[in-house]
């Protein structure tokens, strides 16, 4: 049974290295550069066009910039996947990159094989976090966390059920749902379900935002 390629649309303004990828990617079984756009206003018009499964965003675009045009695409579409390149990955980077609804990025000159693990892990609903990354986002978090549990003081302790927090430590562990659904013996289509829930719940627009608020409020371990 063939399966169904990842289509992806390329954003990078730098010509020859938007081209080294598109080439060292369509190379790669079960990938598909779909279309390609050198600024973000153009890479906004070509997601309304096509059916796409990521977005593989530089930062440093003209115009809007990828930032920008990274939030714009998930108010739009917030469950398409957008996995962003940088050359360089600073604390204020990962935070707007996180509040834009990104779900990773990559350092660009990271091995090949590296790139396209994360585009398949995105494409998935994982989120592509280095450890450095990891360890920002946390601190970032934690630092506000006072504040935050004082304006949520007047909510529940914690608004999800036990099913959901067995997903949402499950998402934690970057597990992808078919693989929480072998876990739980449940149905992907049932894990779908309850990862909606828990994004509507926690006010947040993917699977990477869910895990960092998660862990925020201590909702799981």
């Amino acid at each position: 049974m063939v399966s169904t390629p990842i289509k992806i649309l390329l954003v990078e303004d730098d010509e020859l290295f938007r081209l080294g990828l598109r080439v060292r990617l369509q190379q790669e079984t079960g990938l598909e550069i779909i279309a390609e756009a050198e600024d973000g206003e153009t890479a906004i018009e070509l997601v309304n066009q096509h059916s796409l499964d990521v977005v593989l965003l530089d930062v440093g675009l003209p115009g809007i910039g990828g930032i920008e045009a990274c939030q714009q695409i998930k108010q739009k579409y917030p469950y398409l996947p957008v996995l962003i390149l940088t050359s360089h990955s600073q604390k204020s980077l990962i935070t707007q990159l996180i509040a834009a609804g990104a779900q990773g990025y990559c350092l660009k000159g990271i091995p090949a094989e590296k790139l396209i693990l994360a585009l398949r892990s995105v494409a998935t609903g994982a989120s592509w976090w280095d450890e450095t990354a990891t360890k920002e986002i946390r601190s970032n978090f934690t630092s506000d966390s006072s504040q935050i549990d004082s304006e949520n003081s007047s909510k529940p302790a914690n608004p999800l059920t036990q099913r959901e927090r067995e997903i949402l430590t499950l998402l934690a562990a970057r597990k992808t749902n078919q693989e929480i659904a072998l876990s739980l013996y449940i149905t992907p289509g049932t894990v779908r379900v309850h990862v909606h829930a828990i994004l509507q719940k926690l006010e947040v627009s993917d699977r990477s935002q869910a895990v960092v608020v998660a862990l925020q409020k201590r909702l799981i371990n």
